[in-house]
């Protein structure tokens, strides 16, 4: 039986440059996959859907700008975990679900529901879109849950 995790432990790992830099890589790439595909090639919606459409745009292009931002800064951490020796691929792997997952569920239920700058998909029963795009989203969390635990484990074991 393994003794439980220590806070000094989880803080240890979760302090890990591996784990912020692909967390904000994670946000990044599912805000380009979500732009590039249910923005730009499905035309679905547009980040702000309550305006023009020139509005609309403009939202996707600020949207753009803030993924790009995130993905710079989170290879610029990563190259510095490197630099360093830090670098923890299973702490990197998990920061980077979690990063996939919280952009997801923070865009179906916040953006979505309770923001409503934009829903799914308009003109149809929107209701299997918001389950599926949300259990998408909680399933790669849970990925990256799972990865952050095998990572917190490896670290009280020094493996």
């Amino acid at each position: 039986m393994t003794p439980p995790t220590s806070g000094t432990d989880r803080a240890s790992v979760l302090r890990n440059k591996s784990y912020w830099s692909t967390f904000l890589i994670g946000l990044a790439v599912m805000a380009g996959v979500d732009e590039i595909v249910f923005h730009q090639v499905l035309a679905w919606h547009h980040f702000y859907d309550n305006a023009t459409l020139q509005i609309g745009l403009l939202s996707d292009g600020l949207l753009h700008a803030a993924e790009l931002v995130a993905l710079v800064a989170g290879f610029f951490l990563l190259a510095d975990a490197r630099r360093r020796n830090s670098f923890s691929p299973i702490t990197a792997w998990a920061g980077f679900f979690i990063g996939l997952g919280a952009f997801q569920l923070w865009d179906g239920i916040i953006d979505h529901k309770v923001l409503r700058l934009h829903q799914v998909r308009y003109d149809v029963e929107i209701l299997p879109y918001d389950l599926a795009w949300n259990a998408f989203g909680l399933a790669l969390l849970t990925a990256g849950i799972l990865l952050t635990a095998v990572a917190l484990r490896r670290h009280r074991t020094g493996g």
